[in-house]
């Protein structure tokens, strides 16, 4: 009987070894799923940076020209052309020596 029992007992452990390497293998390979699907998920997201960095250099630049483009109004609104040019088209005034004409009202 003793012979017995030991060749049970080799069998369940033999069984054991196989069901803890089955367990390890399943393991390891449930990691590599899971690492392989966070690496893809990580360049998706790369990806997204990326366009939106390109979208955001964009609109700086695009900032960058108005912001010049309103420094160069600024200082030709404080010019004495730009001054008369308002003076004559919003009030109406001219020079001593200039003449205003104004066309005759279309009946």
């Amino acid at each position: 009987m003793r012979g017995r029992g030991n060749t049970r007992r080799k069998k369940r452990d033999r069984w054991g070894n196989r069901m803890a390497i089955v367990g390890i293998t399943v393991v390891v390979a449930s990691l590599a799923v899971v690492v392989n699907l966070k690496s893809t998920s990580m360049r998706k997201k790369e990806l997204e940076y990326q366009i939106r960095e390109e979208a955001l250099e964009k609109q700086k630049t695009e900032e960058e020209n108005r912001a010049r483009e309103l420094e160069e109004y600024r200082v030709y609104v404080q010019t004495k052309q730009y001054i008369e040019e308002i003076a004559k088209q919003k009030l109406g005034l001219v020079n001593p020596d200039e003449i205003l004409l104004k066309p005759a009202p279309k009946e």
